[in-house]
C-alpha cells in the first residue's frame, strides 16, 4: 500500500512513522473502514538489525513507539473498538547454525522492538513472515520476557508446503503449540489454497491448537516498478469462509491484500448462510496429503553402508595440470583391488589444482566406480555453494564429504580470499533439509529435489573433547550420513571418543569411516606427528618406521592393516588416505583387508 502511495521498496517504510504519519494513518482508515476488527502497527522491518542498513539502528524505540501511536490515532478517528497488534517481522539476518548471529544477540534484538511496542501500548504481538522455525522460537521467548499480552506466531512456508528450513506443517504446529503461542498462524506463502492446505494439516496434528490464515494474493508479478497480486476480491471473500470451516480463529491477508479484499471477505464472514458457490472459483473444500517428494536412486555407497557392509573409501588429489593420465591408472587400479568409492579432495592444503567435480565426472565416466566429492565452505558464499551442488549433481555425483578446508594462508595463494557464509554444520542442513527437498536457501524451488549423501569429518585426537564431541553432534543434529575421521593410530583413542560422546547424547548411530594412513618413511612419520593438527601417533609405531630403514613404506602398509583390523569392530570401513599419491600402496592395503 505505502508502494501503491508512491514511496520505493528501497526506502526504509518502517521510518514513514517519522517522515509521513498521515500517509500510514490514510492506510489503516481504509481498512478500518472495510472491516477488520485489528491492524497491525507499521513496524514489520523495525528491528535494529534491518533498521541498521538504514543508519536507523538507534531509532528502534522511536519508530516503533510512533507505529502504535498512528494505529491507535487511525482508531479513535475512526471511532470503532480495534485493536492494535505490535507487528514483529524476520529479523533479516541468518541464526546460527546456518549464519553467524547467535541466538543470544537474536533475542536481545527482539526484546528491543517487543518493549519498544509494549511500552507504546499495544494489545496484541503478531510475529509474522518468519520462515526459520529456530527464529520465531526465538521471538516467543523473548515475547514471554517482556509481557503476557496474547501473541499470534506466524510462520511462512515454501511452494512445497516446507518453511525454508525444510519444517513441515505438523513438525511447525507441535513445536508452537508446546512453545505457548497463543494463536499459531500462517501467513505469506502463496495463496488462498496453499494456505488452506498446510492450516488443515496443522488441524489434524493439533485439533485443540487455535489458527490463524493471512494468505498473499497469489504469487505476485513486477509491473512497472510495482508489484500486482492475481487473486480478486471475491476470490479472497469465498476463501475466507473455508478458512474459518478450517479452523482458523483469525482471518485476514497478507501481501496484496487490499481494502477491497477486505471488504468481501468481511461480506462473506457477517453472512449466516452464504449462496455463494465457492467451488466456482477452484476451491477445493477437502484436500489432500501432501504429495511425497521424488527421490532419485540412492548411491550404490549409501546402500551398502546400509546394509551394514564393511566399506573401504580411498582419497585421491586432483592433478596440478591438465593431464589425467596418472590419475585414471590410479583409480583404475585400486577400483580392481575392490576400492568401493574414490574420495576426491579439493585444492587439499590450499594448493591450487583441478576442480574435483571434473575429476570426480571423469573417475565415474571412465572407471565406473563412484565418488565423494570434497565439498568445503572455505571461500565459497551462498551463491557459489548452491551453484557448485547443482553442477556436482548434474555431474552424477551424489555422494559429498562437507568441510571447512584448509585456509589459504598455507597454500600457493595466501592472498586469495577466505570468506565463507556457511560453517559445516549449516552446508550439512542446506543440503539435506534444502537441496534434497527441493529448494534452495531462500526457500525457492529448483525442480527436482536432489538425492545427495552428506558426510561430516571428525578429529578423534581434539584439544578439546567436550567440543568436537559438541560439534559432532551438531553435524548429525543437520542430518550428516556418515562420518570420516582423521587418521587413527591409536584405536583405543577413538574407543574413549565414542564412550565420551555416548556420555553427552547417547550411541553414536552412523557410519563412521576410521582414517587410515600408511607411513611412508620417518621424516613424514615425524612430519605428521609434529605438524599436522589432530594427527597423534604414538612412540611405538615411530621407532617401527624408523627402524624398517628402506623398507619404512612397507612396514607402513603393515601397521595400516593392523590398525585396520583393531578398529574393524567398531568402524564401518576405511577412509584410506595414501602419501604421496603412492596408490600402489593403498592397494596393497585393500588387498590385505578385503
Amino acid at each position: 500500500m505505502l508502494n501503491a502511495s508512491g514511496f520505493g521498496f528501497e526506502k526504509c517504510l518502517d521510518a514513514i512513522n517519522l517522515s509521513n504519519p498521515e500517509q500510514v494513518e490514510n492506510i489503516h482508515l481504509a481498512y478500518i473502514e472495510a472491516g477488520v476488527e485489528i491492524i497491525q502497527t507499521n513496524t514489520f522491518g523495525a528491528n535494529r538489525f534491518k533498521l541498521s542498513e538504514h543508519d536507523l539502528g538507534d531509532k528502534v524505540a522511536e519508530i516503533n513507539s510512533a507505529g502504535v501511536d498512528i494505529a491507535r490515532k487511525a482508531a479513535r478517528t475512526a471511532a470503532k473498538n480495534i485493536l492494535i497488534a505490535g507487528d514483529i517481522g524476520p529479523l533479516g539476518v541468518r541464526l546460527a547454525p546456518y549464519g553467524r548471529v547467535q541466538r543470544k544477540e537474536a533475542s536481545r534484538v527482539f526484546l528491543e522492538q517487543i518493549e519498544a511496542l509494549c511500552s507504546a501500548g499495544v494489545d496484541l504481538l503478531i510475529l509474522e513472515t518468519i520462515s526459520d522455525l529456530n527464529e520465531l522460537l526465538v521471538a516467543i521467548e523473548s515475547a514471554q520476557q517482556v509481557c503476557d499480552l496474547p501473541l499470534v506466531a506466524s510462520m511462512t512456508f515454501t511452494r512445497d508446503d516446507r518453511t525454508m528450513m525444510g519444517d513441515t506443517p505438523d513438525h511447525v504446529v507441535k513445536r508452537l503449540h508446546e512453545s505457548g503461542a497463543n494463536i499459531i498462524g500462517v501467513n505469506c506463502s502463496g495463496g488462498p489454497t496453499q494456505i488452506l492446505r498446510i492450516l488443515n494439516k496443522m488441524h489434524q496434528t493439533i485439533p485443540l491448537a487455535r489458527l490463524s490464515a493471512m494468505p498473499n494474493a497469489g504469487f505476485p508479478e513486477q509491473v512497472g516498478g510495482r508489484f500486482m497480486y492475481p487473486a480478486s476480491p471475491e476470490y479472497f471473500a469465498g476463501y475466507s469462509k473455508v478458512l474459518q470451516k478450517a479452523g482458523a480463529y483469525i482471518i485476514g491477508g497478507c501481501c496484496g491484500t487490499t481494502p477491497a479484499h477486505i471488504s468481501e471477505m468481511r461480506r462473506a464472514l457477517d453472512e449466516p448462510q452464504t449462496t455463494t458457490n465457492y467451488t466456482s472459483y477452484g476451491i477445493p473444500i477437502e484436500t489432500s496429503e501432501i504429495a511425497p517428494l521424488i527421490t532419485e536412486k540412492s548411491s550404490r555407497f549409501s546402500r551398502k553402508l546400509a546394509n551394514g557392509e564393511f566399506v573401504v573409501s580411498v582419497e585421491m588429489d586432483p592433478p596440478r595440470g591438465l593431464s589425467t593420465h596418472k590419475l585414471l591408472a590410479g583409480a583404475s587400479m585400486l577400483a580392481e583391488s575392490g576400492a568401493d568409492v574414490i574420495n576426491i579432495a579439493d585444492s587439499p592444503m590450499a594448493r591450487m589444482r583441478m576442480s574435483p567435480w571434473a575429476v570426480c565426472n571423469l573417475i565415474q565416466r571412465e572407471i565406473d566406480v563412484e565418488t565423494v566429492l570434497h565439498f568445503p565452505t572455505r571461500g565459497r558464499n551462498l551463491l557459489r555453494v548452491q551453484g557448485d551442488l547443482l553442477a556436482a549433481h548434474a555431474m552424477d555425483i551424489r555422494n559429498i564429504f562437507v568441510v571447512m578446508g584448509d585456509p589459504t594462508a598455507i597454500g600457493d595463494y595466501p592472498e586469495a580470499m577466505d570468506d565463507y557464509d556457511l560453517v559445516p554444520s549449516g552446508l550439512i542442513s542446506l543440503v539435506k533439509c534444502g537441496f534434497n527437498l527441493g529448494k534452495d536457501h531462500s526457500g525457492g524451488e529448483i525442480g527436482l529435489p536432489t538425492s545427495f549423501f552428506v558426510g561430516c569429518a571428525l578429529n578423534l585426537n581434539p584439544h578439546s573433547m567436550e567440543k568436537e564431541i559438541n560439534t559432532l553432534h551438531r553435524k548429525i543434529q543437520a542430518g550428516a550420513d556418515f562420518v570420516l575421521t582423521q587418521p587413527v593410530f591409536e584405536p583405543a583413542q577413538a574407543e574413549s571418543f565414542f564412550e565420551e560422546y555416548k556420555a553427552y547424547f547417547g550411541d553414536l548411530d552412523i557410519p563412521i569411516l576410521a582414517g587410515i594412513l600408511p607411513l611412508y618413511n620417518i621424516r613424514h612419520t615425524l612430519f605428521l606427528d609434529n605438524e599436522v593438527p589432530g594427527i597423534k601417533i604414538p612412540e611405538v609405531i615411530k621407532e617401527r618406521i624408523s627402524r624398517a630403514g628402506n623398507d619404512a613404506a612397507e612396514e607402513g602398509v603393515r601397521i595400516a592393516v593392523e590398525l585396520v583390523e583393531r578398529i574393524h569392530p567398531f568402524m564401518q570401513g576405511i577412509y584410506l588416505m595414501p602419501a604421496f599419491n603412492r596408490y600402489d600402496l593403498a592397494v596393497q592395503v585393500v588387498d590385505q583387508i578385503k
